[in-house]
């Protein structure tokens, strides 16, 4: 029996190749429903009310899962929660969970796991042969100090969710990011001032190029590397012209080293004035700040748009193979253990254009390894010997990413997708037969209290 923590899109899909493959698990969710983040009931959602998918939903839905032909390219975050419930319905995901439960610690035993759960106060002990971990990345905010006191009102995107918090007031949002660029676009027809402090340069790309979502372009031909991130790079250039002609800092890194800021919106308004750049902080004093070019001004709300951190509280982090130099967990394919075969991260990976079918890959890769695993099969053995000596390679496809922690789980997703389906087309050989699916009494045998 296997536990996967999480029901959000990756929880999700790794319950529903788990189920494909006659694995039985035990899911557990912190919220009362599925849909993670996307839903933004959940009082551990980061969403916001004008939130939309970044992504295309042709590029980001899961393949045996399409979206319905009526939804949006770019669908809003009501639409997504839809989307999530209608799948763990078509697939019978919800009688596997245990929702409105916190996993409270993950231990480690000499055979298995211990799993400790809590539900309406009261804990239980739980015992599983793996845990597969799908919390999520995106739910612990990086929030790094002021320099200095800001004695006006400071809050962070996670805790944004309607643009009335910014009835005339002097904005500052910090970071240019996706959710910043968003919510500074939110506030420019409810703020006094909306001004974004931006300490590096961005890519910008529009939501739509001749009338088509821009992420479903291209792709056709396969350019080597230098020539597509010059070709493309033209194309962003003819399209949107540079960051600095809008005040903005370029970037001075090529395309594709950093995640892209898909936003029609941020670069017409900082056009009209609606939205003043400024540059990095380097001191606040009271209501005033001052900027990297000695530019000073005084507002009433800083918003901090910079990010989350990976966040693992239920488990020792000595048990994830992170050396406290490193951005991320060390992993082969972000995904599996050098010394545990049976501890697996599920959706620890961003890359431009992965979407959810590239996690669902993931998340099959896993079930077939534990089904091989299950088997004693020599492809399992072979797979284990491979995982111990790749697990620090990482699937650029060349590109030098930036050296942020939150590029340090970032890959190429054509590399990335071309090893994971080899891995499963592999694994799917001398499969035995799928056995039925687990029933409530599994469930109740691998709970101890």
């Amino acid at each position: 029996m296997y536990a996967i923590i999480g029901a959000g899109p990756m929880g999700l899909c790794t319950a529903r190749q788990l189920h494909k493959y006659g694995i039985d698990f035990v899911g557990f969710e912190l919220h009362a429903d599925v849909g993670g983040l996307w839903d933004i009931d959940n009082p551990h959602s980061t969403m916001y009310d004008s939130a939309h998918l970044i992504s295309s939903k042709g590029t980001t839905q899961f393949t045996e899962f399409p979206m319905r032909d009526e939804v949006a390219p770019y669908p809003h975050h009501g639409e997504m929660r839809r989307y999530f419930r209608d799948y763990a319905e078509h697939f019978g995901l919800y009688a596997h969970y245990q929702f409105n439960t916190r996993v409270v610690a993950i231990q480690r035993l000499d055979k298995g796991w211990k799993l400790i759960s809590e539900y309406d106060g009261v804990q239980r002990e739980w015992l599983f042969d793996g845990v597969l971990m799908a919390n999520g990345t995106l739910h612990t905010p990086n929030q790094p100090a002021l320099p200095g006191t800001f004695t006006g009102e400071l809050m962070h995107s996670s805790d944004y969710r309607s643009a009335a918090v910014f009835d005339s007031k002097r904005v500052l949002v910090i970071g240019c990011g996706n959710s910043a660029c968003d919510i500074a676009v939110d506030a420019v027809h409810r703020a006094a001032s909306v001004d974004l402090s931006v300490r590096r340069g961005y890519y910008f790309l529009p939501k739509f190029t001749l009338g088509r979502p821009t992420d479903t372009l291209g792709g056709a031909i396969k350019l080597p590397r230098p020539f597509k991130q010059f070709l493309d790079g033209l194309l962003v250039r003819a399209l949107v012209g540079k960051p600095s002609q809008y005040g903005l800092p370029d970037p001075d890194y090529k395309l594709y080293e950093s995640h892209p800021v898909m936003n029609s919106l941020v670069l017409h308004y900082l056009g009209h004035g609606d939205i003043k750049a400024r540059r990095d902080i380097v001191k606040v004093e009271g209501l005033q700040v001052t900027f990297s070019n000695g530019e000073q001004a005084e507002y009433d709300l800083i918003l901090q748009g910079t990010g989350y951190k990976l966040d693992y509280p239920f488990i020792d982090r000595a048990h994830l193979n992170w050396p406290s130099n490193a951005g991320a967990p060390q992993l082969y394919l972000n995904v599996f253990h050098p010394e545990y075969d049976n501890l697996f991260m599920l959706g620890m990976v961003e890359a431009s254009g992965l979407g959810w079918q590239g996690r669902a890959e993931q998340a099959e890769l896993v079930a077939l390894v534990i089904r091989q695993q299950q088997q004693g099969s020599a492809a399992a053995k072979r797979f284990r010997a491979l995982v111990q000596a790749r697990s620090a390679q990482r699937l650029d496809g060349g590109y030098s990413y930036l050296q942020l922690e939150r590029m340090a789980y970032y890959v190429h997703k054509d590399s990335y997708r071309k090893s994971v389906k080899q891995h499963i087309t592999e694994l799917q050989q001398n499969l035995q037969p799928i056995t039925p699916s687990p029933s409530k009494e599994s469930h109740d045998a691998c709970r101890q209290s």
